[in-house]
């Protein structure tokens, strides 16, 4: 009898484990909050960059970036940030494949401890760019959320700057962004959240919208959320909506 209550116990065990271990294999790896950011700065990137498809990002030469970052990707793609130390910090965004054409983009930038950045890599891929932008969060005390617009639309020369309509607001309203030239970020203005809402891009001054695009996602309250104006001037121009904080 008791060697069969142990070999019952046994078994049990060794069932256990296998559970175990198969729920270890199919659950990814979540990497633990960090609340503590007094010799840190938060940092995303966006990908602006005009026929990228596959880069990946290093911070003084370690990878941070586990999936590969495409033209209108946004990284991290689950959360608002990453974690950097303070102070200067050497970032490399490039294409790992060996047969690409594409530039890889070095470049330092002085990180402040507590900060929050925004990252925009942009033109094409045989002249990449970048701007790195402090984030300037407010939470706000309201049901509102918080908006910004960058415009980085590529060409090959120089293309107007832009007037931005909301259509709830109407276009005989103000408009909510004005005269945003290419490779401006505006600062956060207050805006309604949980709303269905429609951006009409203008050449400033002009009366035929450019691009017309959802609001998407649907902005939550409290959050700050950028709205990237981006593509090809001459082909396919977009908005991408993605949040900040």
């Amino acid at each position: 009898m008791k060697f069969n209550t142990i070999k019952i116990k046994g078994l049990w065990l060794a069932t256990l484990s296998i559970l175990y271990v198969s729920c270890s294999r199919d659950t990814p790896h979540i990497a633990p909050a960090e609340s503590d950011l007094s010799n840190s700065a938060v940092v995303q990137v966006f990908s602006a960059t005009v026929r990228a498809t596959r880069n990946f990002i290093y911070v003084d030469g370690v990878p941070v970036s586990g999936a590969a970052l495409a033209y209108g990707g946004i990284f991290p793609g689950t959360a608002y940030s990453f974690k950097v130390n303070s102070g200067t910090r050497s970032f490399l965004i490039k294409d790992t494949l060996p047969a690409t054409t594409q530039t890889p983009l070095t470049f330092s930038q002085n990180m402040e401890a507590t900060k929050s950045y925004t990252i925009f890599s942009y033109d094409t891929i045989t002249s990449v760019k970048q701007k790195t932008v402090l984030n300037n969060i407010t939470i706000p005390t309201d049901t509102s959320c918080r908006l910004r617009f960058a415009n980085f639309i590529y060409n090959t020369t120089t293309v107007a700057n832009v007037d931005v309509y909301s259509f709830r607001r109407g276009t005989a309203a103000a408009a909510v962004f004005s005269n945003v030239a290419t490779e401006q970020v505006t600062d956060f203005i207050p805006y309604p959240s949980g709303i269905t809402d429609t951006l009409y891009v203008y050449a400033a001054g002009t009366k035929t919208p450019l691009l017309v695009k959802k609001l998407v996602p649907s902005l939550v309250a409290t959050r700050s959320y950028t709205s990237a104006y981006n593509g090809s001037y001459r082909g396919t121009r977009d908005i991408s909506t993605f949040a900040t904080y």
